[in-house]
């Protein structure tokens, strides 16, 4: 096991004072030999960091509802629905923290597992709601390529993030997520020092992706991926949703577009009998994430009640 950061050493013990000791700011101070104000520093620093969970016991009918009723309208495998924070710049922490649960299990079996990880907003605040896992049994690969069009690494490829949560091994994808031309995705996927790497993805035991809309502020034109004539003749062609990249309509289809033939990521799958998680909520991404259930694309599902009962 690694040491442990000395500061999140004292946050934690902290933290146990507080919550599992019951003990008031004044009372941990005396314990650790530090000021009152300190002691409520530290306690804000182990939830800002992930420490503290919080866990409710007694589930929230109206979204256990709403989830079983996505599970049988789509075939999925799993799926969780948590309440809706609104519109604010919290809206997604809930979509966040199930996201990160799941992972975390994932990361805390004993036998080891293979974790495919696409890119994201909502998926790297799920990174970031992680606590620091020991897991060097486990491999983290990512999906898709982490340079972004200037050439510096893309901000929301979450390998990176999380590579500072756990010790398990990461291996990404050292290509852009959409190359200028199709002739220099290929010339870029045939690299001799990509193959493991390529390889591993294929071995993936469970997949988290995040989906990006077309239509209404996409996330492949405001992070310059594509440009804004690039998502008008997508959306003219039915276009409706992406994941790593990969543009689809309605229907679950992809695309027939040059923007889908310069994308380096690992190519979609179809009905997986494996776990492909989708964390995604929000109204302008309603449409996107029906149409990758549609085209089962994803079998699981972390979304919030709005969302979900707009699906339905």
């Amino acid at each position: 096991m690694r040491p442990p950061d000395r500061k999140l050493d004292d946050a934690a013990r902290a933290a146990w004072l507080a919550y599992i000791g019951g003990m008031k700011q004044d009372e941990i101070a005396a314990v650790m030999g530090i000021s009152r104000q300190s002691a409520q520093r530290l306690v804000s620093q182990a939830m800002s960091a992930g420490l503290v969970k919080v866990r409710i016991d007694h589930p929230v009918a109206r979204c256990l509802e709403l989830a079983e009723q996505l599970r049988d309208r789509y075939a999925l495998g799993l799926c969780e629905v948590v309440p809706t924070l609104g519109a604010g710049e919290n809206a997604g922490q809930g979509v966040a923290h199930a996201t990160a649960d799941i992972l975390e299990s994932w990361l805390l079996r004993d036998a080891p597992v293979v974790v495919g990880l696409g890119t994201g907003r909502t998926l790297r605040a799920a990174i970031e709601q992680l606590p620091h896992v020991d897991c060097a049994q486990h491999k983290i690969v990512s999906l898709t390529g982490n340079i972004s069009p200037s050439g510096s690494t893309a901000y929301y490829n979450v390998l990176f993030t999380i590579s500072d949560k756990v010790s398990a091994p990461t291996y990404p994808l050292p290509l852009p997520v959409i190359s200028a031309t199709r002739e220099e995705r290929d010339l870029l996927l045939g690299q001799a020092t990509l193959r493991a790497n390529r390889e591993l993805v294929g071995k993936t035991d469970i997949r988290f992706v995040g989906i990006g809309q077309i239509l209404d502020t996409p996330p492949l034109v405001i992070d310059g991926f594509i440009s804004e004539a690039d998502q008008a003749r997508l959306a003219a062609k039915g276009a409706i949703g992406e994941i790593t990249g990969w543009v689809y309509d309605r229907e679950g289809r992809l695309v027939e577009d040059d923007t889908n033939e310069r994308v380096s990521s690992a190519p979609l799958v179809s009905g997986s009998r494996r776990p492909i998680i989708a964390c995604a909520y929000g109204p302008g991404k309603v449409e996107a994430i029906r149409g990758a259930l549609e085209g089962r694309f994803v079998n699981g599902l972390v979304t919030d009640e709005a969302t979900a009962a707009a699906l339905l």
